[in-house]
């Protein structure tokens, strides 16, 4: 006795002998998945942003007590009337235009002045650094010092200081 053969597949609309994969809940894990990735990158995105305007403050205030110091090194000599430790401090382009004696000259005829506050570095077309100088009868005057970096250091020296 033989089998019988076996029966044909069977047609169209038939359920398979396995259930269809799971559909539901996938659209939740992919729209957390993408939440996390954004808060992810925003979370990068807000660290780099802040570093950056932390490094840029401290290279302005770095930048800002180079001039301070640069400045007050210039009015320190023209108080204590050493011209020619202020004429070492101008920039190459203020010595080239003016020798020592004709600096000295000029120096020696303006009015002493006791003391002087040094403002906060403008970096704009030129560099500058408000000044307040303040005299012996108490007058004071608001002056600016040019300021030029050295080329060949990177420091900032005084070109010209008025008004």
């Amino acid at each position: 006795m033989s089998l019988p053969p076996p029966p044909p597949p069977p047609g169209p609309g038939v359920h398979p002998p396995f259930p269809a994969p799971p559909v539901e809940g996938r659209g939740k894990r992919v729209g957390m998945s993408v939440g996390i990735v954004a808060g992810i990158v925003v979370l990068v995105c807000g660290v780099g942003a802040v570093a950056g305007i932390g490094l840029a403050t401290s290279v302005t205030n770095a930048l800002d007590e180079q001039a301070d110091v640069v400045v007050s090194n210039y009015l320190d000599d023209l108080r204590e009337r050493d011209f020619d430790g202020a004429y070492e401090q101008l920039c190459q382009d203020a010595q080239d235009a003016e020798s020592l004696t004709d600096f000295t000259a000029r120096m020696s005829d303006t009015e002493p002045f006791d003391s002087y506050r040094v403002g906060d570095l403008s970096m704009g077309v030129r560099l500058t650094v408000p000044v307040e100088i303040v005299y012996p009868d108490g007058d004071s005057t608001r002056l600016q010092a040019d300021l030029a970096q050295n080329r060949s250091t990177g420091k900032f020296e005084v070109c010209d200081l008025g008004e």
